[in-house]
């Protein structure tokens, strides 16, 4: 039971951290969620103008993920837990759901894209890099919609993934299909602009938040 309390509650704490709040905040002296979609994530800090800043949120919060999950097996580990992976995707649900909500921004935070990312690299590095990540990239340069391939690479997550992990037990069918649902909720209202044809486009400038 340490293993996993311990793990999880790691992951959590250090997919909280809103990087992109904190950036902002202590270089511009702005509060980034006053700005644009008010999104504390990567692709609105960008927006806001401080596109450096955009890049390192980008960077910190994959950078997260990825040690939450690396932390989750290390102790699984140390602890001598036969089904360390569980834990290591237990911990990945839990620092989405920390980037997602975290405790230190009254539980608004971003959409976990980001974050996501650094879980599913550390968990199944070749399919998140072969698949996941060629498909965000290929429709990012198809139509501009940094949503739309968020969303869609989500989606496509467990499909790619599922056959290459350890094994199908409920913890890991459970987290690999509750980290992408998580993000297309988190997506909801740019759903809404994408069906009505007013979603925002990467590279075009910003008329409304």
């Amino acid at each position: 039971m340490i293993p996993w309390i311990l793990s999880i509650s790691l992951a959590y704490l250090l997919g909280s951290i809103p990087f992109g709040y904190l950036l902002v905040r202590i270089f511009r002296h702005e509060d980034i969620r006053a700005t644009g979609s008010g999104n504390i994530g990567a692709t609105n800090v960008a927006r806001s103008g401080a596109k450096g800043l955009g890049i390192l949120t980008l960077i910190l919060d994959t950078l997260k993920g990825f040690l939450a999950v690396v932390l989750a097996q290390h102790i699984a580990e140390r602890y001598g837990f036969p089904q360390a992976y569980d834990i290591a995707a237990a911990a990945a649900l839990a620092a989405v759901l920390g980037h997602c909500f975290p405790v230190w921004l009254g539980f608004h935070g971003g959409k976990g894209v980001a974050t996501a990312l650094g879980v599913f690299l550390a968990l199944v590095p070749l399919t998140t890099v072969l698949y996941i990540l060629g498909i965000f990239l290929v429709i990012v340069f198809l139509t501009r919609y940094v949503s739309l391939a968020s969303i869609v690479g989500a989606a496509l997550f467990p499909v790619f993934a599922l056959p290459h992990a350890p094994d199908r037990s409920p913890v890991i069918v459970t987290c690999y299909i509750l980290i992408p649902l998580i993000i297309i909720l988190k997506h909801s209202q740019n759903i809404r602009r994408l069906l009505a044809g007013t979603e925002h486009r990467f590279g075009s400038p910003r008329v409304a938040a």
